[in-house]
């Protein structure tokens, strides 16, 4: 595909923070395979080892038309640029001709996608079709959304790994073309330290303690807790020290966030190398009071305020000064947008 067909938003970080942003999904080889997949996944379960037997028999072999994938919403596009794939995979007698740019606005009446030839292929391809540009569409739709309530603060906006299993890559690339920014695409990515990490992992300065180890209850969240458990710091400092280690491998992890639940723990990490700090469920207050500490210390650590995100509350936590905001809500609550296929030339032999 070509650039103009690319996401407007590149998710490319500038120089000064390039170490600093987790690798964006690109439409690329590995999108188009975990696209593939899918849909063979979809052709299997619409056709199984049989055919489109309604189909068949309405519907001569020699027929051709043509129709146009339609909006019925105000939307953004996203993955219109992958439709041709999606066709391919049906190995079907069509021509696919994409009307709209990805990321572009469109409003109800809005053509996409035109496709044109075998009326039965048309006919068969259409549900898996529309399925799946609908999915996409509705997440950008939903990301843009969020994107203009922080419109004019230094915040930016990002995903979270709540995905639809078999999908991620996709729902990511649906993030980016509504203008937001993808958060670490999967556990391999690099590190991410959060909560569960502490309690269950073991502080090496009390490693000599074994049988004091017993696994307890914290009263205040009901999680497990290890005895010896790792402090902020020394998490992050651990994963500061791998990355150094690994930084001449082939594939090595560049990027080290750390999740804190308050201000104490913030302190504990302020000043360990890491690159972004995660506040998570903190009030305004608090936010407000972590990224005054922040400057103040003059480090460059980047700080992501995340938990409770929603459309009534993005705006007023995007004010507090943090960098990044990261909400699950852009791929598990986004709704899929209304779109219908209208035919546009009547059958002919």
């Amino acid at each position: 595909m070509n650039a103009e067909n690319q996401p407007e938003n590149s998710n490319t970080p500038d120089s000064e923070n390039a170490r600093r942003d987790w690798a964006p999904v690109e439409m690329n080889d590995q999108l188009e395979n975990d696209l593939r997949q899918l849909v063979r996944l979809a052709i299997s379960e619409d056709l199984d080892v049989a055919v489109d037997w309604t189909t068949v028999a309405m519907i001569d072999a020699d027929r051709r038309g043509a129709c146009q994938i339609v909006s019925r919403a105000h939307g953004i596009a996203a993955g219109v640029a992958l439709v041709p794939w999606i066709i391919d995979e049906f190995d079907a007698d069509l021509n696919v001709e994409v009307l709209v740019r990805e990321s572009e606005t469109f409003s109800p009446g809005t053509p996409l996608v035109r496709l044109s030839g075998s009326a039965r292929d048309l006919l068969t391809s259409e549900r898996v079709t529309l399925n799946l540009l609908s999915r996409l569409c509705g997440i950008a739709t939903m990301t843009r959304r969020y994107v203009d309530l922080i419109a004019g603060t230094s915040a930016r906006l990002y995903d979270t790994r709540k995905t639809t299993p078999g999908m991620r890559r996709l729902e990511k690339y649906a993030v980016r073309c509504g203008g937001g920014h993808n958060h670490r695409t999967g556990l391999f990515d690099g590190f991410l330290i959060k909560d569960n990490h502490l309690a269950l992992g073991r502080s090496q300065q009390t490693s000599d303690q074994t049988t004091s180890d017993a696994m307890t209850s914290d009263p205040t969240t009901s999680k497990p807790v290890v005895g010896n458990r790792l402090t902020a710091a020394e998490a992050a400092q651990r994963a500061v020290a791998m990355r150094g280690g690994l930084m001449n491998q082939l594939v090595a992890p560049s990027i080290v966030e750390i999740e804190v639940d308050g201000l104490g723990q913030f302190e504990q990490v302020l000043y360990t190398g890491i690159d972004i700090i995660l506040l998570d469920n903190f009030s305004l207050d608090d936010l407000r009071t972590a990224v005054a500490a922040r400057d103040a210390a003059g480090v460059s650590v980047e700080l992501e305020a995340s938990g409770n995100i929603n459309i009534d509350t993005i705006a007023t936590v995007a004010a507090t000064g943090v960098d990044r905001i990261s909400s699950g809500a852009l791929t598990h609550q986004a709704t899929s947008l209304d779109l219908g296929m209208d035919w546009t030339e009547g059958f002919t032999t």
